[in-house]
């Protein structure tokens, strides 16, 4: 058991999937934006996901229309959605998902935390969490510590106000010190390639999950 809830956003082979369903991590994300170079086909999507239990399947969704994630709701059988930055309140409104909603925000390095701030209680009422997403722009924990863009008193008072998940680079050792400190929602891992099909090293991931386990 881990003391946080963890999502695995853009899992792409089995041998990730294994990994973080064994953890027991809450969601497992993957990514159906074709543009991106995590794009899964749902065919394959499904083909992996069979081989899990206990975890949530999460749709990831970008630049889709409504009609789009609506029809693969029903045919995949997800358990929730992830949307991105451009879909707005309205489209959400439309959509009316049967299943729980993720939004997405990439933090860019000129974002302040009033625009923050303002954006999470526009979609609130609309999502289960936010992924507040550091990682795409290399927005690092000693960022925040020097209020850039802005600070971790900003983060820990909204994470109090609104269900946050958040990726960023955490090193192990300061990992338990953070989840104590700010009341996240859960933390965003991302999977990654294999070296050759089974086969991959997870010792950086190894060391946060053995941090974030409850010993029993």
């Amino acid at each position: 058991m881990l003391k946080t809830k963890v999502k695995a956003s853009s899992v792409t082979n089995l041998t990730d999937a294994r990994y973080f369903a064994a953890w027991e991590v809450e969601w497992m994300g993957f990514n159906f934006d074709v543009g991106s170079e995590s794009h899964i086909p749902a065919e394959m999507m499904k083909a992996i996901s069979d081989w899990v239990d206990g975890v949530k399947i999460v749709g990831e969704f970008n630049l889709h229309t409504v009609d789009e994630i609506r029809a693969a709701i029903d045919l995949l059988n997800l358990d929730g959605i992830q949307v991105g930055m451009f879909t707005d309140l309205d489209a959400l409104l439309e959509l009316r998902s049967p299943v729980p909603v993720i939004k997405e925000i990439v933090i860019e390095k000129e974002s302040s935390a009033s625009e923050l701030q303002h954006i999470l209680e526009a979609f609130q009422p609309q999502v289960e969490a936010f992924l507040i997403n550091f990682d795409k722009n290399g927005i690092s924990w000693e960022d925040l510590r020097d209020s850039r863009p802005f600070s971790i008193a900003d983060l820990q008072k909204m994470a109090e106000e609104f269900p946050l998940l958040i990726s960023i680079d955490l090193p192990a050792d300061i990992l338990i010190e953070v989840v104590n400190l700010i009341p996240f929602y859960g933390l965003n891992f991302t999977g990654g390639e294999e070296e050759k099909v089974g086969l991959k090293s997870f010792d950086e991931l190894d060391e946060i999950f053995e941090t974030l386990e409850i010993q029993q």
